[in-house]
């Protein structure tokens, strides 16, 4: 990996949701070592600054691509890029999905929103080769219909069970209603053969664990991804500190077991707050 920003040109864009767009890359010059799903770069806007995305494709699926939702103003200057702009990347960082490591299990992946982008290029892996695995089960939640990633493409997957599920429902929705947690009963898999891949926001992430370990799940076959926490992604700020995990490299996959003991309220007083980690507060006198 590069120190420097090697650039890629936009080569092609879609909205994904209202506020979320992919951005297809490729390299003007020599490109970046490959990346694997999971891995994250950070991405230049000239001018603005970069941020940490992960992957949402592969040159081998589709071409290198990433999913930016529009909240701050490197995002934002990230959303608004067109087809033909320059911008830079760094990478790849961090830990991958590692679904090598899965052949012959059920898989069961679990995504809220824009979660479902990292999770993009291993389900087309496992549906590129459905003989090297179980059952696949690719459960998808979001806030409201419009907030719905990859619709078209969700629906072509060849699955066992594909799940959708939307908080609020608006005009026209006849489908499920609810949370992702309640897609698990619906899925086909067999927990102690099971390795699950899950991606979203932190409340999210915690009730999925649960509910994977209730049923039998191991903790050590959760994957979840803690990719809204990177930051400088060298190690050096320590923002992504989690316990002692520093997540741009110890993450942003790891497992369960390795980071539900560190998480909100834990034994090791850490807490994640507004996407970076800091001690958890002491308890309230009152």
């Amino acid at each position: 990996m590069t120190a420097v920003p090697v650039p890629y040109r936009v080569v092609a864009r879609w909205a994904e949701t209202p506020d979320t767009a992919t951005l297809r890359l490729e390299p003007v010059g020599g490109p970046l070592a490959p990346f694997a799903p999971g891995q994250f770069a950070l991405v230049w806007a000239f001018g603005l600054g970069e941020i940490p995305l992960s992957v949402s494709a592969i040159p081998t699926t589709g071409g290198l691509a990433h999913t930016v939702r529009r909240l701050g103003a490197v995002s934002a200057g990230l959303f608004a890029a067109e087809v033909g702009d320059e911008l830079g990347l760094r990478g790849p960082y961090g830990t991958g999905w590692e679904l090598e490591k899965a052949h012959g299990q059920d898989l069961l992946v679990v995504a809220v929103g824009i979660g479902l982008a990292p999770l993009r290029p291993l389900v087309r892996d496992a549906v590129a080769d459905p003989k090297a695995y179980g059952r696949l089960n690719v459960l998808v939640g979001a806030r409201t219909p419009a907030d719905l990633m990859a619709k078209a493409e969700t629906r072509l997957w060849r699955t066992a069970y594909t799940g959708v599920v939307v908080d609020r429902p608006a005009t026209g929705w006849t489908g499920r209603t609810g949370v992702v947690t309640q897609l698990i009963g619906q899925a086909h898999f067999t927990p102690r053969d099971t390795t699950a891949f899950v991606c979203g926001p932190e409340p999210m992430l915690r009730a999925t664990a649960r509910e994977l370990l209730h049923r039998g799940v191991p903790g050590d076959r959760i994957k979840v991804s803690l990719d809204r926490n990177m930051h400088c992604a060298t190690g050096h700020c320590g923002d992504c500190r989690l316990g002692p995990l520093l997540l741009c490299r110890d993450g942003p996959v790891v497992t369960w077991s390795r980071a539900e003991p560190r998480k909100l309220a834990s034994r090791d007083g850490w807490q994640l707050v507004e996407g970076s980690v800091s001690p958890a507060p002491p308890p309230s006198s009152a």
